[in-house]
């Protein structure tokens, strides 16, 4: 049953207001009468109410007067302020005090029930919606996960599904496990649908927008148009978490978005120097062989980043001065702050923070961390967090005030691994989790994705003999060996290197600044 909600109504004409009155109560809601201000505060400080509502201009106390008493006791509980004055001072003070809402004499009683629904069953209304919503969306989604067949209607399903993902996440509707459900089934059938594809994107020019061709169809193109350009590359930055933080650049930038297809694996040392080389891992190695660091190298994966960038504008014939700077930590966004002017003084400056990248290697590590983003909702906060309180906002806000572009994006996402997979592999097997290469690798060929030509994917092959496997959906891979040690450590992490949506379908934004 619910439970009837208790109003304050103060008002020094209310013998005027019975026919309001009688409205609220007929609805269910119990409407308490005073008025003066001073006896308002009397009962509102005795006895709970949900909301409270003022009248401004009420002899003795101040409807204002009255509110600013109210707020020092009882700063939750919503006040709805209503006045026959228009004057902006007033309505300033009654805003800035933060009042629910403000309404002007005269008021009918349709307009104090609107007022009244939306600051006591606001959620319950949302959480109603948005469970309509996604009933009434379902079988369409279901519909379109069997029906996709080209990359365009995959972005506009993962979009679809991102958004309900957000919508339930702020509600509460019991609906996540049928949402998770789906996206599970989705991210089978596009599993099945980059299994037919992937091989001939690579020889063809019929293939999405990918890692290789993001400099040269999106950055350059900007260069070209005499725009400075700041490239921002946030590593394991998902699609969902974007949206999650998007509001916070939508007073300072006109939001060009689109998504694109990070190359497989959807791991730092492939997608990233793909990017940033625009070219695939081989022909990296074939003709920058001292750029191109193994798998079993000793030597950080992505350590060449800056001179695969001058290659790239040196093929392409672009005389562009640029800037690269990677930042793990807080003093290095200080020092890039400090030193902002500098940056003004090329074409290009490619920035990457490795916040969210750190973010999820501690959730494996940490069991703090682990307790702090123990769900995909939890992860997003913690990603909106650093956003909003970290100098990496500040700059990209610096960036805006001074009129230049930004194009945003990352090398790959994350997914939340659930479902461990054997597979065996010698000493020199790699330590991914959603990808292995090897030349002696044991595994049952219907769990993953299996690459034994890797030069016709565009990827380099150590050995004669060497062979590529992805793991899908919310696989991970497993050795035999202290198995159920291995299984309960990364069980519920973040990895990436493997195929699903999260991973290879990526955010990629033009920040435009509305100055």
């Amino acid at each position: 049953m619910t439970k009837q909600q208790n109003i304050l109504w103060a008002d020094d004409e209310i013998d005027l207001l019975k026919p309001h009155l009688m409205f609220l109560r007929n609805r269910g809601y119990n409407v308490v009468t005073a008025n003066n201000g001073r006896d308002a505060l009397d009962m509102a400080f005795a006895e709970p109410f949900d909301l409270i509502i003022l009248d401004e201009n009420m002899p003795g106390l101040t409807g204002l007067e009255t509110l600013a008493m109210l707020k020092q006791r009882l700063p939750q509980t919503p006040v709805i302020m209503i006045t026959k004055s228009e004057e902006e001072n007033i309505m300033d003070q009654a805003v800035g005090s933060k009042i629910a809402d403000y309404l002007i004499k005269p008021v009918n009683p349709n307009q104090i029930l609107i007022a009244i629904k939306k600051h006591l069953h606001a959620e319950q209304l949302v959480n109603e919606k948005t469970s309509r919503d996604y009933r009434e969306e379902f079988a369409e989604l279901t519909g379109l996960i069997n029906s996709a067949d080209s990359i365009e209607q995959w972005y506009d399903l993962y979009g679809r599904l991102v958004f309900r993902e957000l919508e339930l996440a702020d509600a509460d509707t019991n609906m996540d496990e049928m949402l998770e459900t789906q996206k599970k089934e989705a991210n089978s059938e596009f599993y099945k649908w980059v299994r037919r594809n992937y091989e001939d994107w690579m020889t063809t020019d019929n293939h999405p927008l990918m890692s290789p061709q993001v400099f040269p169809r999106v950055v350059l193109p900007l260069l070209d148009k005499g725009e400075k350009v700041f490239f921002i590359l946030i590593d394991n930055f998902r699609l969902d978490q974007w949206r999650t933080v998007k509001p916070l650049f939508a007073d300072y930038f006109n939001l060009d978005e689109q998504l694109y297809t990070s190359i497989l694996p959807t791991a730092t040392q492939y997608a990233r120097n793909s990017i940033f080389s625009g070219l695939m891992p081989a022909q990296i190695e074939s003709m920058f062989p001292d750029l191109w660091v193994d798998e079993d190298s000793d030597e950080g994966k992505n350590v060449n980043e800056s001179p695969l960038i001058a290659t790239l504008l040196e093929r392409y014939r672009r005389k562009v001065k640029f800037t690269y700077n990677k930042i793990n930590d807080s003093a290095g966004t200080e020092r890039l702050l400090r030193e902002f002017n500098k940056l003004e003084g090329s074409d290009l400056n490619v920035v990457i923070f490795n916040f969210i990248d750190m973010l999820s290697h501690a959730r494996t590590e940490s069991k703090m961390i682990r307790e702090l983003a123990s769900t995909n909702a939890a992860y997003r906060s913690l990603t909106e967090s650093w956003f909003r309180h970290s100098g990496a906002l500040e700059f990209i806000r610096r960036v805006a005030d001074k009129g230049f572009k930004i194009v945003l994006t990352t090398d790959h996402g994350t997914i939340r691994v659930e479902n461990p997979i054997k597979v065996v592999g010698d000493k020199n097997t790699n330590t991914n989790l959603r990808y292995k290469l090897g030349k002696n690798l044991a595994y049952n060929a219907k769990q993953v994705y299996e690459i034994k030509q890797p030069a016709r994917y565009g990827l380099p092959a150590p050995n004669v003999s060497t062979s590529y496997i992805f793991a899908w959906r919310d696989d991970f891979f497993a050795y035999p060996n202290n198995y159920n040690h291995y299984v309960q450590y990364y069980t519920g992490t973040f990895q990436h290197g493997g195929i699903s949506m999260e991973e290879m379908l990526v955010p990629l934004i033009v920040l435009s600044p509305k100055k």
